[in-house]
């Protein structure tokens, strides 16, 4: 996949059948928009591209409510190759962008510099100054500068539209199953894995410590996850917390117990995805009690990745 960092930088050659937004955790909905994009452009041999904006416009504009990201920016051109887009353009979010006009945007970069066969927006977005590139004005312009758009209908699930505000609410309150089903896969992080001070090492359970480069992390407590290992993904219990049995830490950590696993990881990139939750966490009296629990919880863990559909899950990740 091409990535132009900057319309100036992106050197367009064929049409395009493209679509813009923020795009955060490339959930259900966002996976629709991108494979309208990439249908279309196979049907008519275009190349299908995504245009996507960093930081978060509100980062910018409303900073006291922007919200945390599902994904880094990394994590999301990752995926929209996945998905089949050819070409990303990442747009520099700033206040001199936000008062561009959306006419002038349509007119100078998706009609005379991406050239533009057809333009897809997600349901209720809208770009430029006073968000007045929505797909009224589109529709509008798109009869003058000959280019096809149309607004791609909402996905949901059990009723509620899915959303990235919405899937951050289920992490936060621990609900990673219904967040799996609204993202299409596990939620996962990844991160630098950084020296701890060794206390599953003393228990019989090393962990990797893993520092996030994700701002959004599942609620404290104890999953059952897989973990990216040496190209493979690996049964793994992971933990989120403060770890209060030793007397609650400042800073919450997220470590990760990888089975049947006796590697060094330090300095590596580590990628966790969270399958299931085990329990919340909790204060123990002492290590002896904590070094039980934790042989129940990797029990539990065990028994829940023999389920076959689990079992069929890691072959896909």
């Amino acid at each position: 996949m091409k990535i132009f960092h900057g319309t100036e930088n992106a050197n367009i050659q064929k049409p395009t059948i493209l679509t813009l937004g923020v795009f955060d955790g490339l959930h259900l909905g966002h996976q629709k928009i991108m494979q309208t994009v990439v249908d279309r452009a196979a049907e008519t041999g275009a190349v299908p591209t995504a245009i996507t904006f960093d930081p978060h416009p509100r980062a910018v504009l409303h900073s006291e409510t922007a919200p945390p990201l599902l994904q880094t920016l990394d994590q999301r051109l990752a995926n929209f190759e996945v998905l089949g887009i050819e070409q990303a353009i990442v747009v520099h979010f700033d206040r001199e962008f936000a008062n561009q006009p959306a006419d002038d945007f349509l007119h100078e970069i998706i009609h005379d510099r991406l050239h533009a066969r057809e333009v897809y927006l997600g349901k209720g977005f809208a770009f430029g100054k006073n968000r007045g590139g929505n797909i009224e004005l589109l529709r509008e312009m798109s009869k003058e500068l000959g280019f096809f758009a149309d607004e791609v209908s909402e996905v949901q699930l059990r009723g509620h539209r899915i959303s990235s505000s919405k899937i951050r609410e289920l992490l936060d309150t621990g609900h990673i199953n219904l967040a799996r089903r609204m993202l299409g896969r596990p939620y996962g992080v990844e991160g630098v894995i950084i020296r701890g001070n060794r206390r599953g090492h003393t228990i019989g359970f090393p962990t990797a410590n893993l520092h996030p480069h994700n701002r959004v992390i599942p609620k404290f407590g104890v999953y059952a996850t897989a973990s990216l290992v040496d190209g493979v993904w690996r049964k793994s219990i992971t933990n989120i917390g403060v770890r209060p049995t030793f007397g609650k830490d400042l800073e919450p950590s997220i470590e990760s117990y990888i089975f049947d696993f006796d590697g060094d990881l330090y300095g590596d990139v580590l990628r966790v995805r969270f399958l299931h939750r085990i329990r919340d966490e909790r204060k123990f009296n002492g290590i002896d009690e904590l070094k039980e629990q934790i042989e129940r919880d990797t029990c539990r863990a065990l028994n829940y990745f023999e389920y076959q559909g689990v079992r069929n899950m890691l072959e896909i990740l």
